[in-house]
């Protein structure tokens, strides 16, 4: 198995926490981790300090790595202030140390050949879109994105991920942003006016199998990463299960954090409600 072959476990230096809008951007000095993240790749960190009961790591999906600069290679996360950990982790100040471990999880296939890509996110979870997006572009690709949120405080979308895209489309439920909606009205008119080949996907699950259904009426590959909540995020507590079909055609109760969380969104069963599909291998028979 090669997931995870390069994943380490380092005490690692916040070099910057800062809070943008609904989110926090953090960066980390990880070294040569980030030689070998890709968009999609996930870190897991453990939370609350030696004293904490929280014995649990987090993950958090990774927005984008650099491996040069003034502090060597960095990694970069968007942190929503959640839950107690994540509330914990933005709290830090800068110099502070945390322990992670990554990167972990499959990433985002990028084409051998220029295609036209439609890249679409759900709050806080568009945050690994930036990353691919700008890979896509150096691969003569064209992008397009497009990013959903409850509200305009809760859109993610810098500067910077802007310039690596060639149109944005916002769209929020309350209107307070761009179209009012949400993201899968608008979907159809961009896939059909710039010819889309793959639509890359992050966010929350009923926006996934949403964001599936719209690729699979139009005959579209899509690639999205689930969000299952992962206790350990290397495979072992087996919490993070979500049914798949395999090559065979048979369904079995796949580890997000091993097989995922990138997957190809026509093999995952969406409406199975988490319980586990009649015929998947191995089902309890009462």
């Amino acid at each position: 198995m090669n997931i995870n072959r390069r994943a380490q476990q380092r005490s690692v230096e916040i070099v910057s926490n800062k809070k943008i809008g609904a989110y926090h951007h953090m960066v980390f000095a990880v070294g040569d981790m980030a030689l070998h993240a890709l968009p999609g790749n996930f870190v897991a960190i453990s939370v609350g300090g030696p004293g904490s009961s929280m014995v649990l790591r987090r993950a958090f999906a990774i927005y984008r790595t650099h491996d040069r600069g003034n502090y060597g290679g960095t990694l970069e996360l968007v942190v929503a202030p959640h839950g107690q950990g994540s509330r914990w982790l933005t709290a830090l100040p800068m110099h502070a140390t945390v322990d992670m471990v990554g990167p972990l999880g499959t990433n985002f296939g990028i084409p051998t050949e220029p295609v036209n890509a439609l890249l679409v996110g759900g709050g806080y979870g568009s945050a690994p879109l930036f990353g691919l997006a700008e890979l896509l572009k150096e691969n003569g690709c064209r992008v397009d994105m497009v990013l959903g949120a409850s509200s305009a405080g809760k859109i993610y979308a810098p500067l910077e991920g802007k310039r690596a895209v060639n149109s944005m489309t916002v769209t929020t439920d309350d209107g307070s942003a761009g179209t009012k909606g949400q993201v899968i009205s608008v979907l159809p008119g961009l896939i059909e006016r710039y010819n889309i080949e793959i639509i890359y996907s992050c966010g929350p699950m009923p926006m996934l199998a949403a964001v599936q259904e719209v690729a699979q009426k139009f005959g579209i590959i899509h690639q999205c990463a689930v969000e299952e909540a992962m206790a350990c995020g290397i495979g072992v507590c087996m919490t993070c299960v979500i049914p798949l079909r395999d090559a065979n055609g048979e369904i079995r109760m796949s580890r997000s954090c091993i097989d995922g969380p990138v997957m190809d969104g026509a093999n995952v069963i969406w409406n199975s409600k988490g319980e586990i599909p009649k015929g998947t291998v191995g089902e309890p028979h009462v």
